[in-house]
């Protein structure tokens, strides 16, 4: 990676609707500064599901951070918490651009 430019971990969360508040919690309390949070629309092993917000039902949401690697660490060993029956899928990349 260059120097040039900041690095960081994009940390990237893909589940049902209903954990988003749950989710802010938890960023929140890991003291993440900023994240981005769209609905999408898609197929897995837990059906199709979704991007319309409106419907509020059968719906997901993606969810990103960039965050340093001891926070991503941290993130995902919460996110590996949460019940099963909950659609959520999370990966993390290193990244690098122009962020804080």
């Amino acid at each position: 990676m260059s120097d040039s430019f900041n690095q960081g971990v994009l940390v990237t969360i893909v589940c049902e609707s209903v954990l988003q508040e749950r989710l802010i919690k938890l960023l929140i309390t890991l003291g993440v500064s900023g994240y981005t949070i769209v609905p999408v629309q898609g197929a897995g092993s837990h059906g199709r599901r979704t991007g319309d917000m409106m419907a509020a039902y059968n719906t997901n949401i993606e969810v990103k951070t960039i965050v340093t690697p001891e926070v991503s660490d941290q993130l995902l060993k919460e996110l590996k918490q949460f019940p099963e029956t909950y659609a959520l899928i999370a990966f993390r990349e290193n990244v690098e651009g122009l962020f804080n």
